[in-house]
């Protein structure tokens, strides 16, 4: 049994980031090396010191939709929370969460600010809602609200629109960031090429599966939803190039370790290394005793207590010495979560 009580740390609220440092890079980095146990503290801006030599950095291209929106109910006029998760084959249908969920009726007529865009509730149990066109996306972008994180307590700003996305974001499709990458500038990256490293990009549409806690008290029952992800030509060339080479292969966040295991799991599937090109849906659930194939350094944010996103960081990283690292975070007050200080397990 991999007991849940196994994934909880208690942290001060004050360190809990509620806003984005900038410039982006200034970030701390805590660099934990699993052969010695050692861990280092520095700023990310200098990651470049501790990658290793000419490595395959993988990045998350995914761009964060503008995903939360209210709406007013027909009937009595309530104000009704939306976050949009996942479109739905067809275009008029989401898997959403939704408050006050319990209230609303099905097929109950939800109106929105303006272009006569209104919805129903469809399905109460699985949270589908239906919109009266196919499309939403200009209205997501004119009136769609960044979705920040609950633990952020505050409303989003403009500049959220801006720092709650990678500066390579670039195919739509998550509604919470893939937050190891938001300490990357454009001139660091430049700068981590010119020092031999490759950068190359895999997509992951992050949705609830990422950020919903495991509620299981043996966590190897808990179930991830589906995530769409896809990966080009170019990036499984270089990742089948930088294995028959002996480079080393960085993930820059778990949504980018779990597109690569994904990969490595399917390989073992079929009589040829890689196909021409790959896309699909993954459930994958990374937590410890799990055996990595593809991802040699990970780079990641603090994760909160009982996700599965800490759950991989515990499996990729060792429980003892994570534990280890999270308790040195927090004395030397570390930011925390989306928008906190950043890890990198080498």
């Amino acid at each position: 049994m991999m007991k849940l009580q196994e994934f909880i740390y208690e942290l001060p609220k004050e360190l809990i980031a509620q806003h984005p440092l900038v410039p982006r890079d200034r970030a701390r980095l805590m660099v934990v090396e699993r052969a010695t146990q050692r861990i280092r503290h520095d700023v990310f801006s200098n990651i470049g010191r501790y990658l290793p030599k000419g490595g395959l950095i993988v990045l998350n291209d995914s761009k964060v939709i503008p995903a939360r929106v209210w709406a007013k109910r027909q009937k009595t006029g309530g104000r009704v929370e939306i976050l949009l998760l996942k479109r739905l084959p067809g275009g008029y249908s989401y898997e959403a969460l939704i408050r006050p969920l319990k209230k609303i009726a099905i097929d109950e007529k939800l109106i929105f600010d303006g272009n006569g865009i209104c919805a129903q509730l469809k399905s109460a149990e699985r949270k589908i809602i239906r919109f009266n066109r196919n499309d939403v996306t200009a209205y997501l972008r004119k009136k769609g609200h960044m979705p920040l994180p609950p633990y952020i307590k505050r409303m989003d700003t403009p500049l959220d629109r801006q720092q709650y996305q990678t500066v390579y974001a670039r195919h739509e499709g998550s509604v919470a960031s893939p937050t190891a990458g938001l300490h990357f500038t454009k001139p660091l990256l430049a700068k981590l090429k010119g020092l031999g490293h490759r950068i190359v990009r895999v997509t992951l549409h992050i949705n609830h599966a990422t950020f919903a806690p495991v509620r299981e008290e043996d966590i190897r029952r808990h179930r991830m939803h589906e995530e769409s992800y896809k990966i080009s030509q170019e990036t499984l060339r270089a990742l089948e190039n930088a294995r028959v080479h002996g480079r080393k292969i960085v993930a820059v966040g778990t949504t980018s370790c779990r597109v690569l295991e994904t990969l490595a799991a399917q390989e073992r599937e079929r009589s040829r290394p890689f196909p021409a090109s790959l896309q699909g849906e993954t459930n994958i659930f990374i937590y410890p005793g799990f055996q990595f194939k593809m991802t040699d350094v990970l780079i990641t944010n603090f994760h909160l207590p009982k996700s599965t996103l800490l759950m991989l960081v515990y499996a990729f990283g060792g429980c003892e010495l994570m534990k280890k690292a999270y308790a040195e975070a927090i004395e030397r007050r570390y930011r925390f979560y989306s928008y906190g200080d950043c890890m990198m397990i080498i």
